[in-house]
């Protein structure tokens, strides 16, 4: 399945989490929601996946997590935040380059209607 394919079914799901929670949780319980929506629908998920850090050709393993990969292709960032900044964005990208993937969705779960809570970064 492509990316774009893929991120469609994310936000599906998103918006379902979003739905049946609204806003006003921690990252952590739209994370676990998240998660579970997207096993549901039989998508492979990894949750808080680490991303090391390749310095000079030194791996680091420094604590970098992705809060969910999907198919080993899509990177999800989850937020609730008033809005968000160029470092939610740097810090998805950053995920991007360090993992080699094409797409990452930033998710804020701190909005009245989800679909203004959704950032498309590409690499």
């Amino acid at each position: 399945m492509l990316e774009n394919e893929l991120s469609k079914k994310i936000i599906g799901c998103a918006i379902e989490v979003h739905r049946q929670l609204g806003p006003g949780l921690l990252e952590s319980a739209y994370q676990e929601c998240l998660y579970y929506e997207l096993k549901q629908t039989g998508l492979k998920v990894r949750k808080e996946k680490p991303m090391p850090i390749v310095y000079k050709e030194v791996k680091l393993d420094h604590g970098y997590r992705i809060d969910l990969l999907v198919e080993e292709k899509v990177v999800i960032e989850i937020k609730t935040v008033e809005y968000f900044t160029d470092v939610h964005i740097a810090q998805v990208l950053t995920y991007l380059r360090l993992g080699n993937y094409k797409l990452g969705l930033l998710l804020n779960f701190h909005t009245t209607v989800l679909k203004n809570g959704i950032k498309r970064v590409i690499n």
